[in-house]
């Protein structure tokens, strides 16, 4: 079946009020650091990128999709902006899109990215029909665009003001003309910082008129409170539009952007509906795959009330059922695999653990955590009393995060290099 282009209403204004997008949070770490940008503020009446009400993982986000679409039938188009970036999550991110693409053979997936980590990935996207990417460029001279960001990370490498201006360009330029390459139509985001960047925007349209861009947004920039540019002015109107009128002779103008948040629901002009907010809330505090059935709750603690032991450092886990009358109930205790053989004891215990929906811990690695959830488990990290965080899990609520986050090795005599 041949894809609808016209009905993705970011790129065809026609349809803005017709149709709408579905924008599935799946992506929340970012492998950037903006200056205009502060992710860590979420207020669901505000519409902004890089904010999102819940993070939800790739089969969670597919069951919520599911559901909005019997509660929205407007949705066309599947969306993956963030919160953070998508290739900074590249599993979550392209397991999310297969996901999507063998639910619904005929819906428009659209992607929006820095551009910094995407090229390895634009050949699959094109095999699954991804129709649409967006790339923010804010700067084709890293002389200017030094100034726009703090950092980049490429893999484990910081680097800062030149040399990340050129290394985030030399990445964006060659994911704009792969992408071309394989047909995928390209939108570019540009955000017009006062003093920084506004006098150069129309030069980012014009050379990427000459990569093959289809479509260009100037968006002027969202005050964000805490950001390093936090105290710069958002630009009038009138800057904007007459940045956009002279870059209109070089491609054609988004002019009905409304900086969608990383959760965006239905048209383009809605706020986000309550009830996609309690939907997200729901999958968010579920098990990962919500078609896993998975009726316990393992706990690592010391006396049997609080969440207070290093998944490092435990050497059994209490097994909790639970119902709404009899509350939390401990079944029976497990050992945890021996310590020292890497990956290998996470995968033992993410066996032992097959029946579990949730892991609470005060503190875990980002090995054992990605072993556990890439096999359904779920490690929920909390220093709360156990019947308490048991009861928000089976009624999808947040359970309480730590007071203070724990770095890794700090409190439990590792190497800082993960849990083994």
């Amino acid at each position: 079946m041949a894809l609808d282009m016209s009905k993705h209403p970011c790129f065809n204004e026609d349809v803005k009020g017709k149709f709408g997008r579905i924008h599935l949070p799946v992506a929340p770490k970012c492998n950037i650091q903006c200056n205009f940008c502060n992710r860590k503020y979420d207020c669901v009446n505000e519409s902004r990128p890089g904010v999102s009400s819940q993070i939800l993982a790739p089969k969670q986000a597919l069951a919520y999709l599911k559901e909005m679409q019997g509660v929205d039938n407007r949705l066309t188009v599947m969306g993956i902006a963030g919160p953070g970036d998508p290739f900074a999550n590249p599993d979550e991110t392209m397991e999310t899109l297969r996901l999507v693409r063998a639910e619904y053979p005929d819906m428009l997936l659209c992607v929006a990215t820095n551009g910094l980590g995407a090229a390895p990935y634009v050949k699959e996207m094109a095999e699954l029909e991804v129709s649409h990417l967006t790339v923010t460029v804010n700067a084709i001279d890293p002389e200017v665009g030094q100034h726009v960001y703090a950092w980049v990370r490429d893999g484990k490498k910081i680097l800062r003001g030149l040399p990340a201006a050129e290394l985030l360009l030399e990445r964006q330029l060659e994911v704009i003309r792969l992408c071309k390459q394989y047909g995928i139509t390209v939108k570019i985001n540009s955000i017009l910082i006062p003093g920084v960047n506004d006098e150069h925007i129309v030069e980012v349209a014009k050379y990427m008129s000459e990569l093959g861009a289809d479509l260009f947004n100037c968006i002027g920039m969202c005050r964000a409170e805490g950001a390093a540019f936090d105290s710069i002015k958002e630009p009038e109107s009138g800057v904007v539009c007459a940045t956009r009128l002279q870059a209109e002779q070089y491609l054609p103008q988004m002019k009905h952007c409304t900086r969608c948040r990383a959760d965006a629901v239905g048209c383009i002009s809605d706020s986000l509906p309550i009830k996609a907010i309690e939907l997200m809330s729901k999958y968010a505090n579920g098990p990962l795959d919500p078609q896993d059935e998975r009726p316990y709750v393992a706990a690592a603690t010391m006396e049997g009330f609080l969440v207070n032991v290093h998944l490092g450092q435990a050497k059994q886990l209490n097994i909790y059922s639970y119902d709404k009358t009899g509350g939390a109930r401990v079944i029976e205790t497990r050992p945890t695999p021996e310590p020292g053989c890497g990956e290998e004891r996470w995968g033992k215990l993410a066996e032992t653990l097959k029946d579990c929906r949730a892991l609470l811990v005060a503190s875990a690695g980002p090995i054992p955590t990605r072993v556990l959830e890439a096999q359904g488990v779920k490690v929920v990290l909390t220093e709360s009393l156990i019947e308490q965080a048991i009861q928000d899990i089976y009624n999808h609520k947040p359970v309480a995060p730590p007071s203070r986050p724990r770095v890794c090795g700090a409190t439990c005599g590792g190497n800082a290099q993960g849990c083994a």
